[in-house]
Parts: structure tokens; sequence; C-alpha cells
């Protein structure tokens, strides 16, 4: 069982977790301290085994908890904050689970991902998450030059100490007026929301940020396509200068944006 945990206000975690702490025979814990903590201000004390499990022994703990589970024992997986599995230890346990066709259930609740993309004021229709950007700044610059044409909005988590550099390499590849949103401490007492261009929230973050981070990026502004017939006149031309028709209209299309298929048959048609 997946349990959502309160992101800082005691306040939001749900009766069905006090339930689950009270009543499961084994909690796996991303910090067995936080966790002891939680039970304390939920004023729950947890009746079963209580096992860490974090990155770096969530391999080595699988066999216990999946021996727990096949002998029909009641296994809640907690992390420190927001929903496990996302950034977070949870998923070689579900897949495990899921390879033994052992059930899997979720206690829904808090999600840093989801809180910040609701109060960001970007578009939320369409969205992806993207985890922790590279730390090493080569890296980083192209995992947001893959983001350039993104038609979704993006969250990604960022450290405090990071915050910074990562925004100033995101406002060079995207350009200072992409529009973000940066959720500090999302729903603690110094909770804040900077919204603004990537090169103002990189000036921003400058002078030092504390806590934890969600960002929030626009999606790219959808472009114009040319004309057809001016994609299909440039075309011809690359074909007469030595081209294959089929590469150079796949390559003008992809520049474009528009379908290789529909140019190509366009340029066939003689249109």
């Amino acid at each position: 069982m997946l349990a959502a945990t309160p992101l800082g206000d005691v306040r939001d975690a749900s009766p069905r977790l006090v339930e689950a702490l009270g009543t499961a025979e084994v909690i796996a814990a991303e910090d067995t301290r936080r966790l002891r903590s939680l039970a304390s201000a939920l004023d729950v004390t947890p009746s079963g085994r209580v096992v860490s499990f974090y990155d770096q022994v969530e391999t080595a703990r699988l066999p216990r908890l999946l021996e727990a589970l096949r002998e029909g024992q009641t296994v809640v997986l907690v992390t420190d904050a927001g929903m496990p599995s996302v950034s977070d230890p949870g998923y070689r346990l579900v897949a495990a689970c899921v390879e033994e066709d052992i059930q899997v259930t979720c206690l829904p609740g808090p999600s840093a991902v989801t809180t910040a993309l609701a109060v960001s004021g970007l578009p939320s229709d369409r969205f992806c998450f993207d985890g922790f950007p590279p730390r090493k700044q080569g890296e980083r610059q192209r995992w947001f030059a893959a983001l350039a044409e993104e038609p979704r909005t993006c969250v990604f988590f960022e450290s405090p100490h990071r915050l910074a550099d990562t925004l100033a390499d995101a406002a060079s590849v995207l350009g200072r007026d992409r529009r973000a949103a940066v959720c500090r401490e999302l729903t603690k007492t110094y909770e804040e929301v900077k919204r603004g261009g990537l090169g103002e929230l990189a000036e921003w973050a400058a002078e030092g940020v504390r806590g934890e981070i969600t960002v929030v990026l626009a999606p790219a502004e959808a472009r114009e396509a040319p004309p057809l017939e001016a994609l299909v006149a440039e075309v011809k031309q690359r074909v007469a200068d030595g081209e294959r028709m089929k590469s150079a209209a796949a390559e003008v299309a992809e520049a474009a944006g528009v379908s290789k298929k529909a140019l190509y048959d366009a340029v066939i048609s003689g249109r």
C-alpha cells in the first residue's frame, strides 16, 4: 500500500493514512525518524514493524517486504513527503509486486507536483513531470534544450542551492521570457510562489533561496507553420541541389513542425 504523506502541514493527512499507520503489520519509511515525528503529530502509534526504505537500501529491502506481502501482511510505504514513487522510493517495490501479481493499492493525498501545477497560473490541461534536472551544467543545458518545443507544461524538482544555476541555464537555453513559477515550501509556514520569466526568476534565485523547491515551466508557444507552398518550394530547391527528396522533405517538415508525410505527398503531387 502506497500512502501519501503531508508536504508540510500535518492537517493534510487523511483519516485513511492515520488508520494505516496504526494497523499495518509493516511500515516501510524513507526516514524512520520523520515517520515517528509524523505519527506523533497525528497522535497515532504504529503497531507494526518499522523498517527504513530509502534509495540506497531499496533493493536490499525488497525480498523481506515481498515475503511479508506473500504471507498476507499489510505493508505500508511512506516517504518523507508527498506520494511514494514520484521521485522517491517506491517504484521498485511496486514493479516487484506487479511481477508477482501481488495487489498494490494507494492512499491518495498530497503531491508537490500537482499542488505546484495548480497554483502556478500556467496551463494545466496537459503537463509532464521530469524529476530533477542533471547536476552537471552541460547535461542540464541539453536537458532544457529537449524542452524547447515541449507543448506541455513541465514540472520538476530542484534543490535550493542549485536553483539559481538551473534557472540561469534554463533562461540561456529557452529564453529569458519563457514563463515559469518557482514554488517554495508548499503548504508550510513560509510558502512562496514566485512567478515570472526565467531570466527574472534566475536573478531572484541568485540572492539565495531556502526550502523544498518545485518549478513549473510554461509550455513552448505554438509556432505558426509556413505556407505549404513555401515548404514544397524549399524541398524542391534542396532536391535540385542534390539531396534525396525523402530526406529533404523529412528535414524541412521537422523544422517547420508539420507532417512529414503530408509535405512529401504535396511535393510528389506537384503542388
